[in-house]
């Protein structure tokens, strides 16, 4: 029976499973889109919803927590051949991830299967992306509408009456003169 059992071996022991999932939820955070298996995407996406949802607190004691669970890595990048320190996971995660979920109540994360197969072993693959990353590409809604473009085309018919009926009272009070 597998009462009360949760989670998945994934062929590993319990030491790799936690750093193959620091490493991909690190990953995650760093790039905001990592491609893996669905199995280890399933795993990793409520790990890396918990981290976010403390992340949203911005507390100290949250901080501590996520550092424990995690760990504080450096995000590296090459500039030049050599390599920059860009900051840290847990800073970005408190200064830009938590901060851009405040009014989403959960759900930061979306898997997406992907057609393409890994190479090596020829095993299926998926997206595993934060959901909100592309929402600075949103067209931006039109302002009028059809209800809105007919009130100005009677808004401008009435002006040119009114502009119209000035004209002629102005003509008339000259042909008085």
């Amino acid at each position: 029976m597998r009462h009360r059992v949760a989670g998945r071996r994934l062929s590993r022991t319990s030491e790799h499973r936690l750093a193959m999932r620091r490493n991909l939820v690190a990953q995650l955070f760093q790039h905001e889109t990592i491609s893996t298996t669905p199995e280890k995407a399933k795993e990793v996406k409520a790990f890396a919803e918990k981290l976010i949802t403390l992340a949203k607190k911005g507390t100290l004691s949250a901080r501590r927590q996520v550092i424990a669970l995690l760990g504080n890595r450096d995000i590296i990048s090459s500039e030049n051949g050599k390599a920059v320190r860009k900051g840290t996971i847990i800073g970005k995660l408190f200064s830009e991830l938590g901060p851009r979920y405040l009014d989403r109540p959960g759900g930061y994360t979306r898997i997406i299967r992907l057609a393409l197969r890994r190479l090596g072993d020829n095993s299926r693959l998926v997206l595993l992306q934060l959901v909100g990353a592309d929402e600075g590409v949103k067209k931006e809604p039109k302002t009028t509408t059809k209800k809105a473009s007919r009130k100005k085309t009677t808004e401008a018919l009435e002006a040119e009456e009114t502009a119209e009926t000035d004209d002629k009272h102005a003509d008339e009070a000259d042909r008085q003169q």
